[in-house]
């Protein structure tokens, strides 16, 4: 007798290879106008679902999951980052949890430096003077911006993506500093010839760029907080393509504003997708719509990491990305 197969809500729309997979391989139901789903509705989903897809913009917390239905058993979250599912009040309810790590690093990693190329050179203000029609032609003193080559960069989180960012900053001619909340082996220092910092202030106060790469959990939210942005230089930049709450961005904009900072390249935001009105305004930011891992090739990627978890736990097994507490 053929196996029951386990019904599967999806929140978003996902590539339509994954979607069409999925309903071979499942009692299906798909987001058809890929609207984020309103609260009560992914509650209804949870009640029903056996396995519930979510991404990054469903809350599934505490409050939500206590209105999970008694059938749900896995979340298979399309994306790397699970801050946004309460991990322990899943594990409490006999909730198994996976993620779909390692298939968005290289795409991540040359959004970050692209970021980084693209803000001390000023790329997006001289594209938009190009626009406005404002341009006048050469001048030996306009649209200067900063060389990278030679500059100091620092990594905060040296996991994954880190150390690809590492990689191809290298070849940039950039120094490769980094903090993590654990020393990365010998022999990866050596191939970057990274120089390891414990402390975070310390490590800010010396450097050039500055380039978020760790998760958000509670350990780091705020990590860039008003004080520890003070530390940086004047003539500092901080790309961003982690989380927005990794940065406290109301402190992150004043002083963007006053010049205190040199400037920002931002993929991601606090209040994301509401973005603090006074960055808009900003000459010296590259703001973008959390895109980082956004290639075709990633997202069939992350699609098919969350079917062979769904597939292997409907089996029996242990789903191969499983999350657990103590990894973040």
């Amino acid at each position: 007798m053929p196996q029951k197969k386990p019904l599967v809500i999806v929140t978003r729309r996902l590539p339509d290879v994954i979607e069409t997979r999925m309903m071979e391989l499942f009692d299906c139901r798909l987001n058809l106008d890929d609207r984020p789903m309103a609260q009560a509705d992914l509650i209804d989903a949870m009640k029903q679902a056996e396995v519930l897809v979510p991404t990054v913009t469903d809350r599934i917390d505490a409050g939500t999951l206590s209105q999970a239905g008694p059938d749900l058993r896995l979340i298979a979250s399309f994306g790397t980052g699970v801050d946004h599912i309460d991990l322990k009040s899943a594990r409490q309810r006999g909730i198994n949890v996976t993620n779909t790590p390692g298939v968005l690093t290289e795409d991540t990693a040359d959004m970050t430096v692209a970021m980084m190329l693209a803000l001390p050179r000023r790329l997006m203000e001289g594209e938009r003077l190009v626009r406005s029609g404002d341009w006048t032609g050469w001048s030996p003193t306009g649209m200067l911006g900063h060389r990278i080559w030679g500059k100091r960069l620092g990594i905060i989180g040296m996991g994954r993506i880190g150390q690809a960012v590492a990689r191809r900053a290298k070849g940039f001619g950039l120094s490769i500093h980094y903090h993590n909340r654990r020393r990365v082996h010998p022999d990866v220092e050596a191939e970057l010839e990274a120089t390891y910092w414990e402390s975070l202030d310390q490590m800010l106060s010396r450097m050039d760029i500055i380039s978020v790469n760790c998760p958000h959990t509670p350990a780091t939210f705020h990590l860039l907080s008003a004080r520890r942005l003070k530390l940086l230089h004047e003539t500092a930049f901080i790309v961003n393509t982690s989380r927005g709450e990794v940065i406290d961005e109301n402190a992150l904009t004043r002083m963007l504003t006053t010049k205190e900072i040199a400037g920002a390249a931002l993929d991601v935001f606090e209040h994301e997708p509401a973005v603090n009105p006074k960055l808009l305004k900003l000459d010296n930011v590259v703001l973008l719509p959390h895109m980082g891992s956004a290639t075709i090739e990633g997202r069939i990627a992350m699609g098919e990491k969350v079917i062979i978890n769904i597939k292997t736990f409907a089996d029996g097994h242990t789903p191969p990305d499983r999350v657990l507490e103590a990894m973040f």
